[in-house]
């Protein structure tokens, strides 16, 4: 009886215990995460696409100065964040069923995009820089195999992650740093302040910080997982020791490039960053292949970016009540992935999401978390319409739309030469009866830079350079080095298309005079090149091709020769 007595009574004290434990165990799955954590998974999804895509951007002084600027400005962004915060957690019901939703699908586009963009990154640096001889459609595919599955099983989990490569990361990429500058040479850092272009410019910097600002997009999103960092009142600090931490690796890795790969090298560079580690060793010959090192560190940051950006997805569609995104959101970035988007995501960034998220985070502030009125809905709901729409603040009519352009030199001056169509043909709003003429403008300068303050001066019309199909270059451009100035001026013009095609001619101006029966020069080389059957098309060199040309050898391809025989125009 006595030992009954014990038994139930020691079984009693075992169930309690397992009680016990059972309820420590939800405590510590409560999907929370310390300030730490949240310091360290900023470390790890902010790092890695930032040093790999700003540091091609952002250069020189300007550059550093940018930097600076952004990091006080994102600084003072964070107190804005903590403040619409609570608006995050059910947006359907805080704002309304509609316009709620609106802005899920608004983030859930950045997501989507954003997590396409770094894994076609991906799809470019490996099959260079890690593994050749591998399809990039199977790498992007083990690379979204690894990324997708767990990102809908809580923060907790990823927490913990951070919590202990987080670290490692951070104080891996300063160890290379510090190595990196036994590589340094004093010269070389020298040219970055003594070459014209990288002079301190107002301009310059603020068109950089906007760069900044754009990469730094991501943590607008923290809001959908507020609610799961520990004490949120003051989390809003560990964010800005994340920027601030960021932000100032990203100035030394702007002062560091220069003076290890050169001025113009950096310039050149697509990823500057990549090459950072190549040829550095320790005393003894202890690692022979640093840069491996480095790109591990790389691949990880840009694959847990992508997983953030999944958990984040799944977060944005609970919140909006937009469904699941469990399957679906990993094919739609894996065939983002495989499609060069950089130039879209680019202009993306810069004129659709910055300018919206700003515009839906005011207005949450101005609600101060109460619903939106009907009025103020649709105002929001009308000015994302506006932006995805692509309406620009230059109204069609004033602008000037160029079909072909001429280089030449003479009396040690460029000539730039634009050939337009009458502009109610340009836009469509011509008659049919109506014949096309053709108009030349012809603007010369020292340089690029005083063409275009000359046109400026001279002309009423916003140059367009969006509607360009030709460039035609003369012999004396082709012949020297004057060349490399003109595609540097052209690859600066964001409107400008890589599928231009590219042409050499004795006199582009008389070229861009000719006219046949209301066809302009622009329209029929372009002709003559693409309107025929496959068997029977000319071979064309694009802007792309030269680019890729100029990159590899600082040599330019063979361009078709263009002739004028009395009224009729030649392509050799």
């Amino acid at each position: 009886m006595a030992a009954a007595c014990l038994y139930q009574k020691r079984t009693e004290m075992q169930t309690e215990k397992n009680r016990g434990g059972e309820t420590l165990m939800k405590y510590a799955e409560n999907n929370r995460i310390s300030h730490r954590q949240l310091y360290r998974q900023m470390i790890l999804a902010l790092m890695s696409p930032l040093l790999l895509t700003l540091t091609g951007r952002i250069s020189g002084r300007n550059g550093v100065l940018a930097a600076g600027i952004a990091a006080a400005l994102l600084c003072v962004y964070v107190f804005l964040l903590m403040r619409v915060s609570p608006c995050y957690t059910d947006t359907v019901r805080i704002i309304g069923q509609v316009p709620g939703r609106i802005v899920g699908i608004f983030f859930l586009g950045y997501i989507l995009l954003t997590g396409g963009f770094l894994l076609h990154i991906l799809g470019e640096i490996l099959p260079v820089w890690l593994l050749s001889g591998i399809s990039v459609r199977w790498l992007l595919l083990l690379a979204v195999l690894v990324c997708g599955p767990g990102t809908y099983k809580g923060m907790q989990r990823r927490g913990r992650i951070a919590e202990v490569s987080g670290g490692i990361l951070l104080w891996g990429i300063l160890f290379m740093m510090g190595l990196s500058l036994g590589q340094s040479k004093m010269e070389y850092f020298r040219e970055m302040f003594q070459e014209g272009e990288a002079s301190v410019s107002v301009r310059e910097i603020l068109r950089q910080t906007y760069v900044i600002l754009c990469g730094f997009c991501g943590i607008s999103m923290l809001p959908f997982v507020g609610k799961q960092v520990e004490k949120r009142g003051s989390a809003g600090r560990t964010v800005v020791w994340g920027i601030l931490t960021v932000t100032g690796i990203l100035m030394g890795m702007t002062l560091l490039l220069p003076s290890v790969l050169g001025w113009e090298r950096v310039k050149e560079e697509a990823w500057p960053i990549l090459p950072l580690m190549a040829g550095a060793d320790l005393p003894g010959n202890v690692l022979a292949r640093f840069d491996i090192l480095w790109l591990g560190f790389l691949l990880y940051g840009i694959l847990f970016a992508v997983g953030s950006l999944l958990h984040y997805g799944h977060e944005i569609i609970a919140r909006t009540h937009l469904g699941t995104g469990r399957y679906w959101m990993t094919v739609v970035i894996y065939i983002l992935a495989l499609t060069d988007i950089s130039e879209i995501y680019l202009q993306y960034l810069e004129y659709v999401f910055v300018p919206g998220v700003l515009l839906i985070q005011l207005g949450m502030l101005a609600g101060k978390g109460k619903k939106f009125r009907r009025k103020q809905a649709a105002a929001g709901i009308l000015f994302l319409c506006l932006l995805f729409s692509g309406c620009a603040a230059i109204e069609p009519e004033k602008r000037m739309y160029p079909l072909a352009m001429g280089i030449q030199e003479s009396n040690g001056e460029f000539r730039l030469s634009y050939g337009m169509p009458d502009l109610p043909q340009a836009t469509g709003q011509g008659k049919p009866e109506e014949e096309k003429s053709a108009s030349v403008l012809t603007i010369a300068g020292k340089d690029f830079h005083e063409i275009e303050t000359n046109y400026n001066r001279s002309q009423e019309k916003y140059l367009d350079i969006g509607h360009l199909q030709v460039i035609l270059l003369s012999d004396e451009i082709l012949q020297g080095e004057k060349w490399k100035e003109f595609f540097s001026y052209i690859k600066k013009e964001p409107l400008a298309g890589e599928n231009i095609y590219l042409f050499r001619t004795e006199d582009p101006e008389k070229i861009l005079n000719w006219n046949n029966g209301g066809t302009t020069a622009g329209e029929y080389l372009k002709g003559l090149l693409e309107n025929r059957l496959p068997e029977d098309k000319k071979e064309g060199v694009t802007l792309r091709q030269a680019y890729y040309q100029w990159y590899k050898d600082s040599t330019l391809p063979e361009f078709p020769r263009i002739l004028l025989e009395g009224e009729e125009l030649q392509v050799l």
